[in-house]
Formats: structure tokens, sequence, C-alpha cells
């Protein structure tokens, strides 16, 4: 079990699982319990480091509680695909009747698992969202490359793999999708960077992007905001 530091420092060979549970005895135990099934575990104790955790690092699986204090689990689970976060998802909650978990599902979790639960099957369920996410790459078209959407990854023309943060990613994803759009700041504030309200932030991230990939990556369109560029 671990508790991280504000930094991603995610590799290629891990299985990381981020758990979001505000019950700390069961935090405990399960990240014991992930932890002994090989994952490597990240924990959050309400929503809003939830949410910054999910935002900062690359996690295979998430595994989030539904009553949590600062952001409700749906709504976390809501925030996250908003901003283009794919990873599995699967909801605890002790509310099993069947309009619930039919929310649960239609707010974008992957699986439902009603406490108490068998220990047996979130185990298996949880294998099961990690084998779904190694089955469904997916890419968006870039330049003379591709995003992929599943590693988050930039495949240069020359076969280069170049590694982003979720930000990072977050914020080409939004400029990928609509390429030949001009994206106001504001809006990719609000798309990407959903847990500040300041703007700058895009520019920072622009800068990121281009130091990483080049700087024609994104074009700046003066007054307007910014549209995706060429590699």
């Amino acid at each position: 079990m671990i508790y991280p530091a504000d930094i991603d420092r995610s590799t290629a060979d891990q299985t990381r699982l981020l758990l979001v549970e505000d019950d700390r005895e069961t935090a405990d135990m399960l990240a014991e319990l992930f932890s002994s099934e090989g994952y490597d575990v990240d924990v959050a104790f309400d929503g809003q480091r939830g949410l910054h955790l999910a935002l900062g690092r690359r996690h295979q699986v998430m595994v989030i509680d539904r009553m949590l204090p600062g952001i409700e689990g749906l709504d976390l689970v809501k925030r996250l695909r908003r901003v283009g976060v794919t990873t599995r998802v699967l909801v605890l909650s002790a509310l099993g009747a069947l309009d619930e978990r039919v929310t649960g599902l239609d707010s974008g979790a992957d699986d439902y698992l009603v406490k108490p639960f068998e220990v047996d099957e979130l185990l298996a369920r949880v294998r099961a969202l990690h084998r779904r996410d190694l089955i469904d790459a997916e890419v968006l078209p870039l330049g003379d490359g591709q995003l992929d959407l599943r590693r988050r990854e930039v495949r240069l023309a020359d076969g280069t793999d170049v590694e982003l943060s979720l930000r990072e990613f977050g914020l080409l994803h939004a400029l990928a999708e609509g390429p030949r759009i001009v994206h106001e700041r504001a809006h990719l504030r609000e798309r990407v960077f959903p847990d500040t309200s300041a703007e700058s932030i895009v520019d920072t991230y622009v800068y990121y992007l281009r130091r990483k990939l080049g700087r024609d990556v994104v074009r700046t369109v003066r007054g307007r905001g910014y549209q995706l560029g060429a590699l």
C-alpha cells in the first residue's frame, strides 16, 4: 500500500490501481488485499483527493466508493469521463437497488458491486476490468503519428513512443478529437482541468506538450485559443 507524492512516476510494467474509500479501516484492508494480488495501490480517502490522484497518475483500474466526502463517487466518475479518462472503474456501494445500480453504470462506471461483498468476487471483477483494459486499445490520428488512448502515449511516425502525463494526455486528446476546431482556453480549462479555475494552466500544459513533441504540435490562434497542429 502506498500514499504517493504528487508526481507521475508510472512505468509501463506496473499495474496501478486507485482506491478511493473514506472508511480508513476498509481502505487499509482493501489496499492490502489488492497489494497481495500484485497491484501497485494508490489510496485516497475523499473524492477531491481521488480526483487529484486520478488526474496526476496513470492507473489501469479504479475502485471507487460511492458515498465519499468532498466529491461523491458517481460525480467523481462523471468528472473523470468528461476529461477523457478511460480507466476501468468499479463502484462500491451499499445502495443496491436496481435503479441505483443503473444510475452508477450510466454515470460512467464499468461495474458496480454492492456492499457487503465477497472478497473473491471483488478480486474477480477487478481482474476482469484489467483484462478489458488490456484488450480495448484505441488510437486517434495525430498528423503522421497517433495518440494511443489506452496507454496515453504518442507514437511518432518513426515508431518512437512518447509517454504523456494524464493532464498532458487530456489536453492533447481534447485537441485531437476536434482537429479543425479552435478551442477556447476556457473550454479546455473546464474540460481538462476541472479542479482549477486558472485558465493559465492551459498555457502551461501547451508548453509541456511542445517541449515533448515539438513546437508545431499545438498551434496558437491569437485571440481565440489553440488548435491541433502537426508532429
